[in-house]
């Protein structure tokens, strides 16, 4: 970026910051942010058309693997269309996950001149994160679709051919990937939630019996087996990460109360519905400072 682009974009974040910025100028600068972003996504896009049949074969993987080699393990469609569709959904969201550097980015960079810098610390921290967790998610239910499938589908010895519909398939796959993804987002919302003060450790530590009933009722509806050995893998993966979150909770909590000792204002033995103390001795008030007296305006018609 060339010295002037640099030094009008710093000038135009100074005034998103202050409030100084109008609202047209924001619009304009969204709708930039969007068209860059856009772009971005489409790039990614075409990139990974190419890469299309790759990551339908890998997401396949766990289905070939069921079958002995030598059986024929492929899968058909309902419509001549269907393949062809389908590569163009797998290359959209190969696509915009390869372009999210550009996107995030272009999202940051119209969010992050109204925040303050704490605020954008807690940011990096929780997209740091984010990133991993989901990726995890993703990781176990990949694993635990390979696990579901050879306990859905018919055996060699069942009166039932398998042959599944490609189409419908990697959406299955998928959804489970997205869904154990989102579900390993949650001990970071609860982190988050305690960073801004809204529940504590103890809140956290007494709720611990219900989130994990929690936990195990929704991998028993999300896990595609009615095994307990996949629903209490995925139960014990999210009961963990949450007492790990509370230990870090923890840590927060005694920095908090050592920072208001330092300032002191202790409030971390009151309760949540009982009030802090305060202090009603009355503080002295300086004299006040003399006003000079008004002066007389002349009027316009004195002046003719």
């Amino acid at each position: 970026m060339s010295p002037v682009l640099r030094k009008r974009s710093a000038a135009r974040a100074q005034r998103a910051a202050d409030g100084s910025m109008p609202l047209m100028e924001h619009i304009r600068e969204l709708r930039n942010r969007l068209l860059k972003a856009f772009l971005g996504a489409m790039v990614g896009f075409v990139a990974m058309i190419a890469f299309a049949e790759d990551i339908i074969r890998f997401v396949q993987q766990p289905y070939i693997d069921l079958f002995p080699k030598g059986q024929d393990p492929s899968m058909f469609n309902l419509g001549p269309a269907d393949f062809f569709l389908l590569k163009l959904k797998v290359a959209m969201w190969a696509g915009l996950i390869l372009s999210a550097p550009v996107w995030l980015y272009q999202i940051w960079a119209f969010v992050a001149p109204g925040l303050h810098k704490r605020e954008k610390r807690w940011a990096y921290a929780f997209v740091a994160a984010a990133t991993p967790l989901f990726l995890a998610g993703a990781t176990l239910a990949y694993v635990v679709v390979g696990k579901g499938l050879a306990f859905l589908l018919p055996g060699a010895d069942d009166p039932v051919s398998n042959g599944l519909e490609l189409t419908r398939y990697f959406d299955w796959v998928t959804d489970f990937m997205l869904i154990f993804g989102v579900a390993f987002e949650f001990p970071l919302l609860a982190m988050m939630l305690n960073l801004a003060g809204i529940v504590s450790a103890q809140n956290l530590l007494k709720w611990w019996r219900t989130v994990v009933f929690l936990f195990f009722l929704f991998s028993a509806i999300v896990t595609p087996t009615p095994d307990p050995f996949v629903m209490t893998g995925l139960a014990i993966c999210l009961s963990l990460m949450y007492f790990g979150v509370i230990g870090l909770a923890f840590l927060n909590d005694k920095r908090k109360r050592r920072r208001n000792q330092l300032a002191g204002a202790d409030y971390s033995q009151l309760g949540d519905e009982e009030a802090s103390q305060l202090d009603y001795v009355p503080e002295p008030v300086a004299e006040p400072e003399p006003v000079e007296a008004p002066r007389p305006v002349r009027r316009f018609d004195d002046s003719i």
